[in-house]
């Protein structure tokens, strides 16, 4: 997986119209909102200068202030560049996502070639900053620390390369582990069951689930000895259940371990009532790609009743032309409610794309909302 991001990327739909009006601009000139770089550049006629609309400069008068697209407008209006926000060079925000873009394709290619990740230090030095300054950085644009991302490449390799039928020993070379220990300890994290398994498709590892009714109908739990790899809704329990053996096909069904029932109770009352339920509170067994387990969890850190947009997610991820594939990340949930995919709505405010049903994700958010 390779983090689609690039220092000239616009985010789309969420932010097409946001600053259209004069009076959104000024708005956002007054709260420096770096979110309009790029988007229009602002003139000062007592100062004879033009600005970028996050320019940490004195806040001018309304009635001195004049709004160009471009600024090549705003130079051909008889105005200079502002020499400390600098507004013909790329934004800060730009910068940094170049940085953090060329970090991450480190990281992509050092796991691709078997080493050992890049330390903290190295990074930050190549990015000519502290290694303080980058952690924090990279975690606000990519949503993960640089470890973590490094982690997810490696998950990655893994996958990909049991999933083609390799060798666990070959595998574990090739992925970089410069141990079988390591590789072993690490690989229920990454892979939900043991390395053998999961080449062999799931083959022989115990999951079990159960059937019960909530306000939005049907529900089905299914569960792992590490915790709950399912929540699907339906209106046929026979449709869920066929559903849920094609995503595991290998896998070798039992009776429900002792105490799971409350496990379902405590998923229904979450589902219906998730103001009092106070969180799902149950140890979940998540599988995805590098890529969709970070979606999901930009996904579970929206407010319970709040919405993002396909395109604000993307940008939160710092891949602002993935929104496509955030859509796909979405729809490959198999964890509804707990991996909240249904508080991401279109560009336009519409509810849709969500697996279970446009009036079930209605109603969900309306539950939230109280």
């Amino acid at each position: 997986m390779t983090l689609l991001m690039t220092a000239h990327s616009q985010d789309t739909g969420a932010q097409s119209g946001r600053f259209d009006t004069e009076a959104a601009r000024w708005a956002a000139v007054r709260a420096r909102d770096e979110a309009a770089d790029g988007k229009f550049v602002f003139s000062v006629k007592t100062t004879g200068v033009y600005c970028r609309p996050s320019c940490a400069a004195r806040p001018a008068r309304r009635e001195n202030v004049a709004f160009h697209a471009t600024p090549a407008d705003a130079e051909r209006a008889g105005f200079r560049p502002c020499k400390r926000c600098r507004p013909t060079e790329p934004s800060r925000a730009m910068r940094e996502a170049a940085l953090i873009a060329k970090a991450c394709r480190t990281i992509e290619r050092v796991v691709e070639e078997g080493g050992e990740e890049p330390r903290l230090a190295e990074l930050a030095a190549a990015a000519k900053v502290s290694p303080h300054h980058f952690h924090r950085m990279f975690r606000r644009i990519a949503g993960v620390t640089p470890k973590s991302y490094a982690a997810a490449q490696r998950q990655r390799r893994v996958q990909d390369s049991l999933s083609a039928g390799t060798r666990v020993t070959e595998t574990i070379y090739a992925a970089g582990f410069n141990s079988s220990s390591r590789f072993y300890e690490a690989a229920p994290g990454m892979l939900g069951m043991t390395p053998s398994a999961y080449r062999k498709g799931g083959e022989g590892e115990v999951m079990w689930h159960a059937i019960g009714r909530c306000s939005l109908g049907t529900v089905l739990v299914a569960a792992t000895e590490r915790g709950v790899a399912a929540i699907m809704f339906g209106d046929a329990p026979a449709a869920l259940v066929k559903d849920l053996k094609r995503r595991f096909p290998k896998a070798r069904w039992t009776d429900p371990a002792p105490g799971f029932t409350d496990w379902v109770a405590k998923v229904v009352r979450f589902v219906d009532d998730p103001a009092r339920a106070g969180g799902l509170g149950l140890p979940l067994d998540i599988r995805g790609t590098a890529f969709q387990r970070r979606v999901w969890e930009t996904l579970r850190a929206i407010p319970p009743g709040q919405t993002a947009t396909y395109a604000e997610v993307a940008q939160r991820l710092g891949a602002p032309r993935a929104v496509r594939a955030v859509a796909n990340a979405c729809g490959a949930n198999a964890l509804a409610v707990a991996i909240p995919c249904h508080r991401v709505i279109g560009s336009d405010g519409r509810l849709t794309g969500y697996r279970w049903g446009v009036e079930r994700k209605q109603r969900l958010l309306a539950k939230e909302r109280g």
